[in-house]
């Protein structure tokens, strides 16, 4: 069975699950909760962490130098037991090894480690991922947390993605589950999107590119939570239309493109980690 851990000081407490590594919670101080609890009804996913894969493949199955493999969508570690490696009173860390049962669907030796970290009301998510083999490792790598839509507080505010750099970026959509690269017109406007149900009848609205290294996901007049991300350079918003979250989803890496090479080297932005390597990616999330 999952274990769980609760970290926390005097302005944020956060639960993370073993199973793969997933916050469970995000509480501060008073009481109130930013995180999407899961609810079956729309979807049991809170916070999962996204690897080897981001997105679909093909069938639901990936080739690497030529032999197929099965790869579930969003690939395998949201479904793994991660160990407790360490913690303190504000940090945990979760380690995932290679083993017998991921080297059937993905034959490399790595480490993936996934840190939670809370300072002053910011919560720092960071994942490293190890090559451990003797050949290069391809991969994606994505955060998939899910926040309360309206946030504490908030019902009936007009809500508000707003990025850092006034960005207008290309907006593509899916087919099928992958990726349809043909551009479509951004949706924001100087750097400002207003959430609206209607935009995710189509599921999932995905930025590429030029979406910038932070945002703000806020209500009007009202609570916001701020991002940065590290070394991650697509953006997904997406959640089920009525459903009360939306998904800031921040990616090294997205689904195939619809039509191209099932090879988990060639679909977009492919992260290709040399033999002994080490890549990290994370993002801080402040409520203000």
């Amino acid at each position: 069975m999952p274990s769980s851990i609760r970290i926390g000081n005097q302005d944020l407490t956060v639960n993370v699950s073993s199973l793969g590594a997933e916050m469970q919670a995000l509480t501060s101080s008073d009481g109130r909760s930013w995180l999407w609890t899961g609810d079956a009804a729309f979807w049991t996913g809170r916070s999962p962490i996204l690897f080897p894969i981001v997105g679909k493949a093909p069938d639901d199955k990936v080739a690497i130098d030529g032999t197929v493999y099965p790869m579930a969508q969003h690939g395998f570690a949201r479904r793994s037991d991660f160990t407790l490696a360490s913690s303190t009173a504000t940090t945990c860390r979760h380690e995932l090894a290679a083993s017998e049962a991921t080297r059937a669907v993905y034959p490399f030796d790595f480490l993936l480690a996934v840190e939670h970290a809370i300072e002053g009301s910011a919560l720092t998510v960071t994942a490293e991922i190890t090559n451990r083999d003797q050949k290069p490792m391809p991969f994606g790598f994505g955060f998939h947390p899910a926040f309360v839509w309206p946030l504490p507080d908030a019902s009936g505010r007009a809500h508000t993605v707003t990025l850092d750099n006034e960005g207008q970026p290309e907006l593509v959509r899916l087919e099928g589950g992958l990726i349809d690269p043909a551009p479509l017109p951004s949706p924001f406007d100087r750097g400002r999107l207003v959430l609206d149900h209607a935009m995710f009848e189509k599921d999932a609205m995905i930025f590429p590119k030029g979406a910038g290294e932070g945002l703000c996901y806020g209500a009007e007049g009202g609570p916001s939570l701020r991002f940065r991300f590290d070394n991650l350079p697509n953006l997904a918003l997406w959640t089920k239309p009525g459903a009360p979250f939306i998904c800031v989803e921040p990616w090294h890496g997205t689904a195939a493109e619809a039509g191209a090479s099932s090879e988990l080297s060639r679909r977009p932005y492919t992260n290709i980690l040399s033999p002994g390597a080490t890549a990290r990616f994370g993002f801080t999330v402040e409520i203000s």
